[in-house]
């Protein structure tokens, strides 16, 4: 059987789990699981948070990361300023950014997530607001929901990967994981 580990992964740490690149070593995931066999199905960036599906099976990890697959990814994202419906409106239909065309998004404006504090925290301004949306994509380029919030001018400050397919991050505290069936 399987073995699906869901880590709630915090920020600044790395979607893997050795860092033999940098010369001053970064946070891995060897630092949150010592779990046999099991490799991330697809990444999240250093400077992104949340969901992080781990696995011992390559059929089901293909099948996660593979964008032909079309398995959706739900993200909380904090971007900086007031967009309206109608600003997220092309991101809805499609953005072309510099690797080509995106797929159309589901984004929705929500009230600010009960999230745990970011470590370091995200930077304040009192003389910009900022916004929360909820953006659900069935693709996942190298930071893709970041430029195409810039795509729009709305450049994101935070970024919680809050669902993958039908797994999400509900009751898993930041650096936490648990053990659940593919």
């Amino acid at each position: 059987m399987s073995r699906v580990i869901l880590l709630n992964k915090p920020f600044g740490v790395l979607s893997q789990f050795t860092d033999a690149k940098s010369p001053t070593p970064r946070p891995t995931l060897s630092a949150f699981i010592d779990v046999p066999g099991v490799y991330p199905a697809g990444r999240l960036d250093r400077d992104s948070e949340g969901l992080l599906v781990l696995t011992d099976d390559g059929k089901l990890q293909a099948r996660i990361a593979d964008p032909k697959n079309k398995m959706t990814k739900t993200y909380l994202v904090q971007v900086e300023g007031a967009p309206t419906d109608q600003d997220l409106a092309p991101l809805r239909a499609g953005v072309t950014l510099k690797d080509g065309p995106t797929r159309p998004a589901k984004l929705r404006l929500i009230d600010p997530p009960d999230l745990w504090e970011r470590d370091p925290p995200v930077r304040f301004r009192k003389s910009v607001p900022d916004t929360w949306i909820e953006v659900t994509i069935s693709e996942g380029r190298n930071r893709q929901v970041r430029r195409m919030t810039a795509h729009i001018g709305f450049p994101t400050l935070r970024l919680v990967r809050w669902r993958v397919g039908s797994w999400t991050l509900d009751g898993i505290k930041s650096g936490s994981w648990i053990e659940t069936s593919a």
